[in-house]
């Protein structure tokens, strides 16, 4: 009788691996409209974070120039520290966001897109830290108030 039932579940195990290796065989892990669509989602994505990168350009090359501002009024000093702790809570913001792209860089999809989102943000930061020193830390300093009136005569 155990010969019997020994037979019967080689069978029955032999029927589904010859069944889903047939199945394998004849249709493909994915056809090629989920690979197309699998694809267009990481260019979706390379995009978007194309066009982040391209606005944290903007924003630092912007912030880059008020850094040649001379004589702000309180105002405009009031304005530019604003400004800085804007861009400390947009960067805060960014490194989140870079810190979830771990998985997708980890498997190496849009890597240079990712580094390139990494450097923008590096940028980022170092634009507003250099607002807040030539606006608020180094005018205290009396070196580089001389320095500064030196270059001015220049």
């Amino acid at each position: 009788m155990e010969t019997l039932e020994y037979k019967s579940r080689i069978s029955e195990t032999f029927s589904i691996v010859r069944s889903f290796s047939f199945n394998e065989k004849k249709s493909p892990l994915m056809d090629e409209e989920s690979m197309n669509t699998f694809l267009d989602t990481i260019l979706g994505f390379k995009t978007i974070i194309k066009e982040k990168n391209e606005t944290m350009s903007s924003i630092t090359e912007g912030m880059d120039k008020l850094t040649w501002f001379t004589n702000p009024d309180e105002e405009s000093l009031m304005l530019l520290n604003d400004l800085i702790s804007a861009a400390k809570d947009l960067h805060s913001s960014l490194i989140r966001h870079y810190v979830s792209l771990a998985p997708i860089r980890k498997k190496g999809i849009a890597r240079a897109e990712i580094k390139d989102f990494k450097n923008s943000i590096d940028e980022l930061k170092e634009s507003y830290e250099d607002l807040e020193s030539v606006f608020f830390f180094l005018p205290e300093m009396p070196e580089f108030v001389e320095t500064t009136k030196q270059l001015s005569l220049v």
